[in-house]
């Protein structure tokens, strides 16, 4: 298979996506507005990864585009947990992506205790074949959720899936430690972006 021809259309909305969504943020700074969101990063699967869950969910090769939903991948991090929900309605809004699917993993968290805002969209994208839509998947989380998914990430691949219990009771009381930190932030929040305007003036 020729990966790299397979996988430019998900290299080229990954780049728009976050050049849309940057431009976004960009626009709440130009009229001092605080921005729901903080950074915006994005990557196209690996290889090896995209085959061993075609393999694991016994996916051929030939149907990815249509059975694998996060080839293309975009997460945007917040500040504050109603930011999240603020980002999501400006996705809605938009007329130059088609929402295929969303779930709420931080009003219904994962057993793990991951806590994340996960949408999956439908993107055309023109190619030198014609126009394509590809699926992506966008990831809405706060700086501390993002904190800890990175690590329990991180200990999924130690471990390949298989974490010791001591360490995943560990995990668990993190997120919650985690999402404790995202809530009393929110109480504040009006303090916060104050002394951040202010700061912005200095």
């Amino acid at each position: 298979m020729n990966w790299e021809a397979i996988l430019a259309p998900y290299s080229q909305v990954v780049k728009e996506l976050k050049v849309k969504l940057k431009g976004m943020r960009a626009q709440f700074e130009y009229e001092s507005k605080h921005s729901p969101i903080e950074f915006v990063v994005g990557r196209v699967k690996p290889v090896p990864s995209i085959i061993e869950k075609a393999e694991k969910k016994a996916i051929p090769l030939d149907e990815i585009d249509q059975e694998i939903q996060d080839i293309a991948g975009v997460r945007v991090v917040c500040q504050f947990v109603d930011d999240i929900y603020t980002v999501v309605e400006m996705i809605r809004s938009r007329n130059d992506l088609t929402i295929v699917e969303e779930k709420d993993y931080i009003a219904r968290k994962k057993i793990s205790g991951y806590r994340s805002y996960h949408m999956i969209i439908e993107y055309p994208v023109e190619t030198i074949s014609g126009m394509k839509i590809i699926l992506a998947e966008i990831q809405i989380r706060t700086l501390a959720m993002n904190f800890w998914a990175i690590n329990e990430h991180s200990l999924n691949y130690k471990y390949d899936g298989a974490i010791p219990e001591e360490i995943k009771n560990r995990l668990q009381r993190a997120a919650e430690a985690a999402f404790k930190l995202d809530e009393e932030m929110s109480k504040i929040k009006s303090e916060v972006r104050e002394a951040q305007r202010v700061f912005r003036r200095i």
